[in-house]
């Protein structure tokens, strides 16, 4: 009983480790994406730019992503900094009360 049951675990884990094979035997071989932003329908200027951008010069629009989120994240951190001034937490002169 002992064996068949071993016997039996061996075949279910090889069936379940061959399965993801066998589902890929059943297509063709898988070719080269070409993933690219339809530009055909988009009227805004800057919009455009960026989809034509990404279409054509990856290492570009990646540059561009890197200094508009940094651009970004200081906008926004300036614009909560005075806010939060303007309603008394000046966070400049924060004392540490943590002991």
């Amino acid at each position: 009983m002992k064996r068949f049951a071993m016997t039996t675990m061996v075949v279910l884990a090889a069936c379940l480790l061959l399965a993801p094979g066998w589902a890929w035997a059943a297509g063709g071989g898988a070719s080269e994406l070409v993933v690219v932003a339809d530009t055909r329908i988009i009227d805004n200027g800057l919009m455009r730019y960026v989809a034509n951008l990404y279409n054509t010069d990856v290492t570009l629009f990646a540059t561009w992503a890197v200094v508009l989120t940094a651009f970004w994240g200081a906008f926004l951190g300036f614009l909560m900094d005075f806010c939060m001034k303007r309603t008394g937490l000046d966070l400049n002169s924060r004392k540490i009360v943590e002991h």
